[in-house]
């Protein structure tokens, strides 16, 4: 990605410990005090990618004068920091970036320059069957009898993570792909090239959304966008509408987080939000654990939203703790929002959900930007790893041969994966 254009001066630099980062300032742009958290990360994107064609000054003049409420008619090009991909659709990603480095070697060109932009991370999620089960060991001879059936696919994905830099591998086994994204993979704060800004994805999964419950903007799209995304296409989208859900209170005795997410599901889904941005705020919000924040965006495609983004606070801190994340870049998403401007969050609609073992409709209070609808809601909330391993790779790609199949090509060269052992029988299945 090319240096911005930084048309409006938003460049500056921002120290944490002993590291300096470049970062863009959204306060310079007029009126962008008054946008909302999800519109400021996409501000923010925009004054980081300027180049004058894709996009323009224009495009960032026309997000910082968005107006709550008004139907979407300006278009911006939004650039994610990464792309992340199940097994399901990043194969093919892969074997497109092979054969378009082929194409680069047939050409008389370096293969090298055939290089994602914009890290990816493949997670293998879905491949482990549970041949064998009630035995202590049933984990790690399920994961073998995987590699073992599937030897070739996973030499190839190997192969794949030693040739691209920008490109990782997330092992059979370790977790579900939203598991591992919100656990292990998502940085809140990107710290890349000497700049540091938000964290935002693009995911072949519609439940992508959940790591939204740290804060992290990021939905889900098709294979070929995560593909387009990866080489450093931008997103073209309109700015979208703002739907604000305000939490107050916090769950009753009895009430379970499950209630809380279906009731919230419900209230979306009656209220309309489909291809909308949802927020959630409120002193409400600091009630509700991490863990139910990635699950309220995770059911986002199951109420029609885009993204439904909860806030970043002391809840999202203790959680990048938890799982292991440095204290340098938790000290780098303390440091950074005093830089980005802050204010009030003016939004297109506002819904407001009372977490008191009370069940009666509540109004929000009065909204401080004009032109904003407010909608009363009913009630229901609830008091308060190491690094992921990626697989290991080869130092350089398997051997072309336009005489063997793709497999076998791939297979090549290949520094051979865990030695094959002689397996159990698996666990026999009895019918009742």
């Amino acid at each position: 990605m090319g240096a911005s254009q930084d048309s409006l001066g938003a460049r500056t630099t921002l120290t944490v410990g002993d590291r300096d980062y470049e970062i863009f300032r959204v306060d310079v742009v007029p009126g962008a005090e008054s946008l909302p958290f999800t519109h400021r990360i996409l501000l923010e994107n925009l004054l980081r990618t300027e180049d004058g064609s894709n996009v323009t000054e224009a495009q960032i003049r026309a997000l910082g004068g968005w107006k709550a409420g008004a139907e979407p008619t300006e278009e911006i090009q939004f650039t994610p920091a990464r792309v992340i991909m199940q097994d399901f659709t990043g194969v093919p990603v892969v074997v497109d970036l092979a054969t378009m480095r082929e194409a680069v070697v047939d050409l008389g060109g370096d293969p090298a320059k055939i290089e994602p932009l914009a890290p990816a991370e493949l997670v293998i999620d879905h491949s482990v069957i549970a041949d064998y089960f009630a035995r202590p060991d049933a984990a790690d001879l399920n994961t073998a009898l995987e590699y073992e059936r599937n030897r070739e696919r996973y030499q190839f994905l190997r192969w794949g993570q030693g040739a691209f830099e920008e490109f990782k591998v997330v092992p059979p086994g370790t977790g579900i792909v939203h598991q591992v994204n919100i656990e292990h993979l998502a940085r809140v704060i990107m710290a890349r090239g000497g700049q540091a800004y938000p964290d935002t994805v693009v995911g072949t999964d519609s439940h992508t959304t959940m790591v939204n419950g740290l804060g992290v903007l990021g939905w889900g799209v098709g294979g070929i966008e995560a593909e387009a995304a990866m080489l450093g296409q931008p997103v073209s989208m309109l700015i979208p509408l703002v739907v604000g859900f305000k939490l107050s209170g916090e769950l009753p005795v009895g009430a379970t987080a499950t209630d809380l997410v279906l009731t919230i599901t419900e209230m979306l889904r009656k209220h309309g939000v489909v291809g909308k941005f949802v927020e959630f705020y409120g002193e409400g919000v600091g009630a509700v654990p991490l863990a139910d924040r990635a699950t309220i965006g995770n059911m986002s495609p199951e109420y029609g939203s885009t993204v439904a983004i909860f806030p970043i606070d002391a809840a999202t801190v203790d959680y990048l703790r938890l799982t292991g994340r440095s204290e340098e870049q938790i000290a780098s998403w303390r440091r950074t929002p005093r830089h980005r401007g802050s204010g009030t969050i003016p939004l297109t609609r506002r819904a407001t959900r009372s977490t008191s073992s009370s069940t009666s409709a509540r109004s929000c209070p009065r909204s401080p930007v004009p032109n904003v609808r407010r909608i009363a809601c009913p009630s229901v909330m609830r008091s308060p790893p190491s690094s992921v391993r990626c697989m290991t790779s080869p130092s350089s790609p398997p051997p072309r041969s336009r005489r063997r199949s793709t497999g076998s090509r791939w297979r090549s060269g290949m520094v051979p994966l865990p030695s094959r052992r002689s397996l159990p029988a698996p666990t026999p299945r009895t019918l009742r």
